[in-house]
């Protein structure tokens, strides 16, 4: 906690404007692995058929402002490419409950390395599945999560990266905005918090987005990448031991399940674009793929965390509610910087289109 926590109890936030109501972006973003664990065959098909099933019989249930369901941003392992698995969750993301990026585990690697690996997985990912979207240039654009919280070769012990320039390596990639914090109470945890800035690489140097430039309405851009984090502060509600605060790290499972408490703590902590103080950025992550823990996110917990969501930070007047993709939340980002208000819905695409993929095809 040494790493975050004077960030954490110094921040200011913004008030919001008088008569306003507050809009709620929310990305449910996934480390989606389905060989966790070195299972086997069949034991991954029997994951991803399990969300093409049971997700959308899930998330049907329930709709945001503007008519959408629940969204989840599927982060697909580059070392665990298999067509079939992401063939099923391409129909499912067709069907219009989330999008597929790119999510990475590697270790002792180079800049060449990186380029090479994600290269390769993006040629995959746009000639054989159309699952990413291209810009103006036909260049593939993608968000990104890295793989055991270490982006930018943030370990102490340098495991699990090895590349201290990673942020200006992603973004040349087409990389648009990183999803993988926070992190804590990972050592890779970054000193700012709830916040969405712009890292700047530095050769020869690791863990550059220790710091950045807040995104901001009427500034430009400033750094390599965009860091999109998601809620982290204390839970005094939910105490360990019944003493101590808890560490709110917005990860969903078993062990930590999507209590109202914990919701209206996402929404507490204010992530925003600066001087745009009616967006609320709420990013939660979870391991979607780990057998213990499915049973909390298709089923009961996460239903009630949708319907609690829809019941108190969705009544049109005080709140609106709008359930979004990373590409989504990331678009809306860059509106707000581009000075834009009022309704985010009409912004779901500003920057960055759609993937290519289309139609309302359901898995099998």
């Amino acid at each position: 906690m040494h790493i975050w926590i004077w960030s954490y109890v110094t921040q200011r936030k913004e008030p919001f404007q008088p008569g306003e109501p507050v809009h709620i972006l929310f990305a449910f973003c996934d480390h989606f692995e389905p060989k966790w664990g070195n299972a086997s065959y069949e034991k991954e098909v029997e994951r991803v058929v399990r969300w093409c099933k049971d997700y959308p019989d899930m998330a049907a249930k329930h709709k945001d402002a503007d008519g959408n369901h629940p969204k989840h941003s599927f982060f697909y392992p580059q070392e665990e490419y298999r067509k079939e698995h992401l063939d099923d969750l391409v129909q499912l993301c067709r069907s219009g409950f989330g999008e597929i990026e790119i999510h990475l585990h590697h270790d002792n690697d180079t800049a060449a390395g990186l380029r090479e690996k994600i290269t390769e997985f993006l040629r995959d990912l746009v000639v054989t599945h159309n699952a990413v979207p291209l810009d103006s240039d036909r260049k593939p654009k993608f968000a990104f999560i890295h793989g055991n919280w270490a982006l930018d070769n943030s370990r102490k012990d340098g495991r699990w990266c090895g590349v201290d320039n990673e942020l200006a390596v992603l973004s040349q990639l087409g990389c648009y905005a990183d999803f993988t914090l926070p992190s804590a109470p990972s050592d890779t945890q970054t000193s700012k918090v709830n916040s969405i800035y712009y890292a700047q690489g530095r050769n020869g140097e690791s863990k550059s987005h220790n710091w950045g430039v807040d995104v901001e309405a009427g500034k430009s851009a400033t750094g390599d990448l965009m860091i999109i984090q998601g809620p982290l502060c204390l839970n005094w509600k939910e105490r360990k031991f019944g003493l101590f605060p808890r560490i709110e790290n917005s990860d969903i499972r078993l062990t930590s399940p999507p209590s109202e408490n914990r919701v209206d703590l996402w929404i507490k902590c204010a992530i925003r674009v600066r001087k745009q103080p009616q967006w609320l950025f709420v990013k939660v992550h979870t391991h979607g793929t780990q057998e213990m823990d499915m049973d909390t996110l298709l089923g009961e917990p996460v239903d009630k965390m949708f319907t609690y969501l829809g019941s108190k930070y969705n009544d049109g007047s005080d709140f609106v509610l709008h359930y979004v993709t990373a590409r989504e939340m990331y678009n809306m980002a860059v509106a707000a910087q581009a000075g834009k208000k009022g309704d985010p819905n009409q912004y779901r695409d500003f920057e960055i289109k759609p993937p290519g993929y289309f139609g309302n095809e359901t898995c099998e």
